[in-house]
């Protein structure tokens, strides 16, 4: 992914100030220690090693990385600094073409699928959408149930990416996969997964001699999967139109039926099918990936869970489903969420390009066009911000005190600016749920003693991650006052969209496209 960014070096003049890694090697550039299996946490160990902003040069692509609060906060400025979309990006439109993840910022597609589906992402949606989040954790919970009466483990990555996937089809879509009725992923799971890593290892084109070859191999191996992903989607469109129905209560019935506010325009077919796509992979991976780290971290650190589960059982009580309003009351299970997220925000990088001339950080100019990739889970290791125990897992890190306390634009598992994740209050509110549902009923047991091992592929991901479970009885808490008074989701005080407030501003993401 990080390295497929071009940056010509003529866009950074004066590129000796920016430190790069020892043995650069002629033609070649810094490969030594480079991993293209595992290049997000390759990039963090360097940004250890070189500081707050280093460069790279993969095969004549120089890249540059940002990780320190203070050069991020200036390339969060919208007045200066605009998406860019990379080289990766670029061949993920070969999957999304100009979906909002894929579209160039001057696309007329961007804007006019942002309009049309802003509504779908409103409080009033979410209320909406809460019932049907209800009904897939229960599908989950009926597996879950089972493995807990045989004592077998649960694949959490596994049944995450289930509960996630039927989420997004059936509130966007009103499409049920019967991902819980199978063994194994469903087959547009499998093709995407696959398809996905042909497309991003496209990157073997900039290899000398033997790289164009490699390419169209991949690409070959792209087109069989490519072709059962739009037939999928397809079908789920064909449905919804053959059946006349012309609601617009959800993401499709949007894209359907509804014009552009202001222009009267509506998206054309293909870009509905690109905006489903879009939703279906990136609206499930980012979730799945939250909610598998946020397990990891509670069945890893006892105490954090207990304390967690004390909050559920003492705001909903012992049996019956939450509302949704008492979701955002959980208070210390969303600070969980958030400190999952700060480690390992499942959409790692995202990139920013100067809109004229400027300079960066008082000493490194950047000419128009320049871009800088602003790599996260280092951010968000940030020892300024963060301070020395960057690597400890403490929720209270979110505590509303202490993010007041902490500069703007510090904490950015969503991206920045306009193009920030449309359905940010989607995602959180539907994993601060499932983690509310999952505490109530299970103790999560960490019976391998499992040694986290992160898997690179559009998203992050722990990998070969399982868990045992006791199925608790209910039992009702003695009363007393709300000891974690922090804000709910929505209410962090923390910026993660990069525009103010998160009172004003939805949390939670479906789908990255910053």
């Amino acid at each position: 992914m990080a390295t497929t960014l071009r940056t010509p070096a003529r866009r950074w003049p004066e590129l000796d100030r920016i430190p790069h890694p020892r043995y650069r090697v002629p033609v070649l550039g810094d490969v030594i220690g480079a991993s293209l299996s595992t290049p997000v946490q390759d990039t963090m160990r360097l940004a250890r090693e070189l500081g707050p902003i280093y460069r790279r040069k993969i095969f004549g692509a120089e890249i540059v990385f940002v990780s320190g609060g203070e050069l991020v906060a200036e390339l969060s400025d919208e007045s200066r600094f605009l998406k860019y979309v990379t080289m990766a990006v670029q061949s993920l439109r070969l999957v999304g073409g100009d979906g909002l993840f894929t579209a160039y910022g001057n696309e007329p597609n961007w804007q006019r699928a942002h309009d049309i589906l802003a509504p779908a992402f409103t409080r009033e949606s979410m209320v909406r959408y809460h019932p049907t989040m209800l009904a897939m954790a229960h599908r989950l919970m009926g597996v879950w149930d089972g493995h807990a009466q045989r004592g077998s483990a649960a694949d959490v990555p596994g049944d995450m990416t289930k509960l996630t996937l039927e989420t997004i089809a059936h509130t966007g879509f009103g499409y049920d996969f019967g991902s819980f009725e199978r063994s194994e992923p469903h087959p547009f799971v499998t093709a995407m997964v696959a398809g996905l890593t042909s497309v991003l290892q496209l990157r073997v084109a900039t290899l000398p001699l033997i790289g164009q070859r490699l390419a169209r191999r991949k690409l070959e191996s792209f087109s069989a999967h490519s072709e059962f992903l739009n037939a999928t989607v397809d079908r789920v469109i064909r449905e919804r139109v053959d059946s006349g129905d012309s609601r617009t209560d959800d993401l499709l019935g949007l894209m359907l039926n509804t014009e552009q506010p202001g222009t009267g325009e509506r998206l054309d077919p293909v870009n509905i099918r690109y905006q489903v796509i879009t939703f279906l992979v990136a609206g499930h991976e980012t979730t799945s990936g939250a909610l598998s780290f946020a397990l990891y971290y509670l069945a890893k650190h006892p105490e954090i869970q207990a304390r967690a589960r004390e909050e559920v059982d003492r705001v909903w009580g012992p049996d019956g489903d939450p509302t949704y309003e008492q979701v955002s009351k959980l208070r210390y299970v969303r600070r969980v969420l958030d400190e999952a997220l700060r480690l390992w925000p499942t959409a790692p990088a995202y990139t920013r390009a100067a809109r004229a001339d400027t300079v960066l950080g008082g000493r490194y100019p950047m000419r128009k066009g320049a871009s800088a990739l602003v790599l996260v889970p280092a951010l968000h290791r940030d020892k300024e911000v963060w301070g020395q125990d960057v690597e400890r897992f403490d929720p209270d890190r979110f505590l509303p005190e202490r993010v007041r306390a902490r500069p703007a634009h510090t904490f950015k598992p969503f991206g920045t600016g306009e193009r920030a994740c449309i359905g940010r209050q989607f995602a959180l509110h539907e994993a601060t749920l499932v983690l509310g549902l999952l505490l109530r009923r299970y103790e999560l047991h960490d019976h391998a003693d499992y040694r986290l091992k992160i898997a690179e592929r559009l998203t992050l991901m722990p990998e070969d991650f399982t868990l045992t479970l006791t199925r608790r009885s209910p039992r009702r808490p003695a009363e007393g006052p709300d000891r974690d008074h922090a804000p709910g989701p929505g209410d962090t005080g923390e910026d993660t969209a990069g525009e103010g407030p998160a009172e004003a501003a939805p949390t939670g993401c479906p789908v990255h496209h910053g």
